[in-house]
């Protein structure tokens, strides 16, 4: 049962899913409000363009039913006639062609958003396939753009109907209209009515939408071992970058370990923490820490000072105070800096003494100034 449910396709597709199939060429797209936009913009277009474009074919008429005698017998008027004619109505027309052009460019990214892709040009052989294509004809996207086809048809039929009632006087006025009135209002009329033809299709649109959004959800969704071995491809596995990161950390301790003969001293918890700090003005303004570790590993590094004869003192409020606020190679906190220095002198001093070029140092002052929001 758990293999079973592992493969069925509950999830939602990832960010890494949508990206791949987005590259693909696979993104929602809705075929009707692209042709809804078209067609809403060239109505609307008419009713800009209307007037001007009704002027336009008005000269083409009055000039072509007003030739002279001389000119039927002039082989290359009609070229002439032909390109004044073109002239007239090449810029309402542009104005129509241009308003399209934007629309079905706009109304096509509105849903998926404009993109790209290769792949999704090149040929597939697959789609030839008859029985694929026979599958296709009678699967689900069948049905369901028949159902949206029958509805097309109902509701523009029936705003169809629902126009034709409104305008139907206005359409019969124009039988006894002069010219060019007529015209013009033929032209709005017209105009008019597409665009409430054009617009009945909005309904399609607003149905189709919200289902593509719901059909490419579920092409692309995924099952429960896929969501995991996109995981593992994407993040790493889990056990390897657990390992990797315990490697780095071990290379760390090493790299760390080796540092500490070359501390000044090391200050201790005395047990659970210790620090060792360097003081050296060619690399740092003030001292650092070179190693730090809790527990075993502080028990390590007071065996490594131990043994290389690194100064080890007892200053737990210190101690705790560097470990927590500042990590190796790091400068320790100003506020730390008299504290610190109080240790290095001690250190130098007990270091003359075993030297015998000084007197033995007084004990180290175990009420060091450490300030409140420093102390751990």
């Amino acid at each position: 049962m758990a293999e079973s449910s592992d493969q069925e396709k509950t999830e939602d597709p990832t960010a890494k899913r949508l990206d791949d199939a987005r590259k693909k060429g696979q993104i929602a797209r809705s075929k009707e409000l692209g042709t809804t936009g078209v067609l809403v913009a060239s109505a609307a277009s008419l009713l800009i363009f209307g007037e001007s474009t009704g002027i336009a074919l008005m000269e083409v008429m009055q000039s072509q039913f007003s030739l002279e005698r001389d000119d039927a017998f002039d082989p290359t008027k009609m070229f002439s006639v032909l390109g004044q004619a073109i002239l007239n109505v090449a810029v309402p027309l542009a104005g129509i062609f241009i308003v399209i052009l934007i629309a079905a460019f706009v109304a096509n990214s509105l849903l998926g958003g404009m993109n790209f892709s290769w792949e999704a040009m090149a040929p597939k052989f697959n789609k030839m396939s008859p029985l694929k294509g026979f599958k296709r004809m009678f699967g689900t996207q069948a049905v369901v753009e028949l159902v949206k086809s029958v509805m097309k048809v109902a509701v523009v039929a029936t705003v169809a109907v629902i126009l034709i009632k409104v305008y139907l006087n206005d359409i019969l006025y124009l039988s006894i209209q002069d010219l060019p009135g007529n015209t013009f209002d033929a032209v709005e009329l017209l105009a008019w009515i597409f665009l409430g033809l054009c617009c009945s299709t909005i309904v399609i649109a607003a149905v189709d939408i919200p289902y593509q959004i719901y059909n490419h959800t579920k092409q692309l969704k995924m099952s429960k071992q896929e969501v995991k071995d996109e995981y593992k491809n994407t993040e790493g596995n889990p056990e390897i970058k657990g390992r990797i990161r315990q490697a780095q950390r071990e290379m760390s301790q090493r790299r760390m370990m080796q540092d500490v003969p070359d501390a000044d001293v090391v200050v201790t918890n005395p047990t659970h923490y210790s620090v060792a700090i360097k003081y050296d003005t060619e690399k740092s303004s003030a001292p650092f820490v070179i190693a730090k570790g809790a527990d075993l590993i502080a028990m390590h590094i007071r065996k490594i000072a131990k043994e290389k004869d690194v100064p080890i003192v007892e200053t737990p409020m210190l101690t705790r105070s560097i470990y927590y606020t500042t990590d190796i190679k790091q400068e320790i906190p100003e506020q730390l800096f008299v504290a610190v220095a109080q240790v290095l002198a001690y250190v130098y001093q007990l270091d003359m003494y075993q030297k015998g070029k000084g007197n033995k140092p007084k004990p180290l002052d175990k009420n060091l100034p450490i300030p409140p929001e420093l102390r751990h």
